[in-house]
């Protein structure tokens, strides 16, 4: 596949998955604008990434605030002339405490990092694609957000919302040539300790090279119709195959069974 002149807006561009996300868009030719609220860790990446100027947007901005999420939208239209993709990775944890423990302001936390900043940066950089009649938004979301943990509370809550804002738009957005999926970890595993130390605690976890790869595959002409899917991305065998081996089936599984399920039921995922 390629990417070539697709513009692509990537949030939380420079932390762990965001950088190698990235990296694999821009091998694909695409257009890249990337934000995150770090000047200097942006800078960084646009180093690494050594791309012509005409290639490559960076800025930084607060997604809680809508007023700089248009101006992100805004000027990434006026270096490109068109907004295409929008990969929203921004987010975090917190936890620990029981419902009856938690700090109201924990909840009101998660809330910020996965409903609000997913909320202003779909106002904002969403109108273009569906003017356009061709976009996709991707988000990273957790299984947590509909099987809970204990003492997991205000990260669920977070999620939750986020997904429910995610469906939402997946149900607006149908025959606009524009489509919304969600990709479903357990763990992001940025330091490679699935594979350096792995244990039953970090079997499940997911490495960034394996979301950049099935993000690569929602971007493709191929998912145009796949809309509203939820894609788990780790694994809940418990089997006595290589960590390694074990996560990677399942992945390939998991993507093969949402393809053959659309396919063979005229597309009521969507």
């Amino acid at each position: 596949m390629t990417l070539e002149n697709r513009v692509a807006v990537i949030t939380g561009a420079a932390g762990g998955l965001g950088s190698v996300v990235t990296r694999d868009l821009a091998a694909q030719g695409a257009r890249l604008a990337l934000l995150g609220r770090s000047a200097e860790r942006l800078e960084s990446l646009k180093r690494d990434l050594a791309l012509p100027e005409a290639r490559l947007l960076i800025r930084t901005a607060d997604l809680l605030n809508p007023s700089e999420a248009k101006s992100a939208a805004e000027a990434v239209t006026t270096k490109f002339g068109k907004i295409d993709i929008l990969l929203h990775l921004v987010g975090g944890w917190t936890g620990g405490k029981t419902l009856t423990e938690v700090p109201a302001e924990d909840v009101t936390v998660m809330l910020d990092q996965h409903l609000w900043t997913t909320f202003h940066s779909v106002r904002a950089f969403l109108p273009e694609m569906v003017k356009n009649g061709w976009g996709r938004v991707v988000v990273v979301s957790s299984p947590f957000a509909s099987r809970p943990a204990a003492r997991g509370g205000p990260y669920a809550i977070g999620k939750a919302a986020q997904e429910a804002l995610m469906l939402t738009l997946s149900q607006e957005l149908k025959g606009s040539g524009v489509t919304a999926n969600m990709l479903l970890v357990k763990s992001i595993d940025t330091k490679a300790e699935r594979q350096t130390h792995p244990s039953p605690e970090n079997a499940s976890w997911t490495t960034p090279e394996e979301l950049s790869a099935a993000i690569l595959y929602l971007l493709s002409e191929e998912t145009g119709t796949l809309n509203g899917a939820r894609i788990p991305m780790y694994s809940g065998f418990k089997n006595n195959l290589p960590v390694s081996l074990r996560h990677r089936e399942f992945f390939v599984l998991s993507l093969d069974r949402l393809v053959f399920f659309r396919w063979s039921t005229s597309l009521s995922i969507s």
